[in-house]
């Protein structure tokens, strides 16, 4: 059963509560490339992300974060490291969420203007802790960065910001470490109802980092544990959106869109079952309806491991059993199977 945490509106969508899990990812264009991370925005959405994160580095760079913002008609997050100015900036745009560690910031009276100007803007604040970059006393406490040392910074940023009465806050607490970041966030959901922005940081190459985040986001998920989630992937960010999702479908939540699943093929395989489990896949980008296809590798075990799927085919020398509901239906034969089984799909 899933953990629930308090409602934080971004934009014109909500995270925590009832509300669905939200997938999000980062624009990698650099900053000063306004029209590249405008069109790749563009893509993003187009891809289904579902919240964006652009970097801040300089107050200038707030135009960046107002064009995308007008392109793309999905919430925008500021992300800023140690300049508050550029918070103020990114807030008298319009930003929809701002990503800052307010210990990073300096004085009270800059995390004051910061949570001023959110507030007036109705704006929450994420806090981003990070294993790599914990601050020096509590590092010095801990002697590593060990889950307890993250939740005690994620804890610490939060009290800065309530120092002031701002409570519209989501926590991120990120390692590259998978079982140490699984457990900072088990530690920091027992404590606090904020929601909970879930991710495994520099995870690494995209099949590396496919697989530590479907391990730790996706371990958390069935736990319980999770409002909104990053896959971070030395990739495309349209791969990270594709990635989210398939883990929120890999948990078992529900995601528009088809799942094509298949079996490995053996020996037994007579027909060009990956090829067209592929291209299935393929094709079927950007399809809304939420069915699941099979493509399995032969008429022995196939209709039966694929019970549970809308419609799919088993695949014999030359020709395909179509199934539809776990029923055989008819056979499919000739050198357009791949063709025949696509229309059939369509008419669910």
């Amino acid at each position: 059963m899933r953990v629930r945490k308090r409602e934080v509106k971004i934009g014109g969508m909500a995270i925590g509560g009832s509300n669905p899990i939200a997938v999000q990812t980062m624009l990698n264009v650099p900053i000063d490339d306004i029209p590249g991370n405008v069109a790749q925005a563009r893509r993003c959405a187009a891809a289904g992300c579902q919240i964006l994160r652009v970097t801040c580095p300089t107050p200038a760079d707030a135009r960046c974060i107002e064009a995308v913002k007008k392109a793309v008609d999905i919430p925008i997050v500021a992300d800023i490291h140690f300049d508050y100015r550029a918070a103020l900036a990114c807030a008298a745009v319009g930003v929809d969420k701002i990503r800052i560690n307010p210990g990073n910031i300096g004085s009270d009276d800059r995390v004051k203007e910061v949570v001023t100007a959110c507030r007036a803007g109705h704006i929450p604040i994420r806090i981003g802790v990070n294993g790599g970059s914990l601050e020096k006393h509590i590092l010095a406490k801990y002697g590593a960065p060990v889950p307890e040392a993250m939740v005690e910074s994620a804890l610490y940023h939060v009290r800065l910001l309530e120092k002031f009465d701002f409570e519209d806050i989501v926590i991120s607490i990120k390692s590259s470490n998978v079982p140490r970041m699984m457990e900072a966030y088990r530690q920091l959901s027992a404590v606090t109802d904020y929601p909970l922005h879930v991710g495994v940081t520099e995870a690494g190459t995209y099949q590396m980092g496919l697989l530590k985040s479907g391990m730790g986001i996706g371990g958390l998920l069935l736990e319980g544990i999770g409002d909104t989630i990053r896959v971070s992937l030395a990739a495309d960010p349209e791969k990270e959106v594709e990635a989210g999702f398939n883990i929120l479908r890999a948990v078992g939540y529900a995601v528009a869109g088809p799942e094509v699943i298949t079996c490995p093929t053996c020996g037994r395989t007579q027909y060009p079952c990956i090829e067209i489990a592929n291209e299935v896949e393929r094709r079927l980008q950007g399809y809304k309806k939420p069915i699941k296809v099979a493509v399995m590798g032969c008429v022995v075990n196939g209709p039966g491991e694929a019970r549970e799927a809308d419609i799919g085919i088993a695949g014999g020398k030359n020709e395909a059993v179509l199934f539809v509901h776990g029923q055989p239906v008819r056979k499919l034969t000739g050198d357009n199977i791949l063709d025949q089984f696509m229309e059939e799909i369509y008419k669910l």
